[in-house]
């Protein structure tokens, strides 16, 4: 075996390595590379509330959020950022001497840019801040219709 025989194998073994690496790299971080939503809880009510919130997966109906507070009066809470994925999201707030609670829901996609949920005495409101690139209007929030 000459000299240009083995250092043609070399390099052809050298460039079939790294294009696997590549091709491993690409497929790993392939659709991997989602944003995040951040979340606010803002109370302008009189008394403490405790709010629970939860997402759930549109395709598979599986919950991918969930997280529970207790707002004091004029508090302010940051919970854990939401996936920005297709997702419904479901805020809950509970009073506690009634055990009355008020929820409300919206559809989460990867254009959105915030949640803020707003306790008041006498309503839970849901604002879902949409970027510019999403098309489809912003639905208003409503009472929930999950199936519990």
């Amino acid at each position: 075996m000459n000299r240009r025989t083995v250092l043609r194998t070399a390099g052809v073994t050298a460039v079939a390595g790294l294009s696997g690496c590549i091709e491993a790299l690409q497929e790993h971080y392939e659709g991997s590379f989602q944003g995040l939503v951040p979340i606010e809880i803002h109370s302008e009510a009189d008394h403490h509330y405790n709010v629970i919130l939860e997402a759930y997966a549109v395709d598979e109906d599986r919950q991918t959020y969930d997280e529970s507070y207790t707002v004091r009066a004029g508090e302010t809470a940051s919970p854990p950022h939401l996936d920005a994925a297709e997702q419904r999201f479901r805020a809950t707030k509970m009073e506690r001497e009634t055990d009355e609670q008020l929820t409300k829901e919206a559809t989460v996609t990867p254009n959105v840019d915030l949640i803020s949920v707003r306790l008041t005495d006498d309503d839970l409101i849901l604002d879902v801040e949409r970027g510019e690139e999403d098309d489809e209007p912003a639905p208003e929030s409503e009472p929930s219709r999950f199936d519990e």
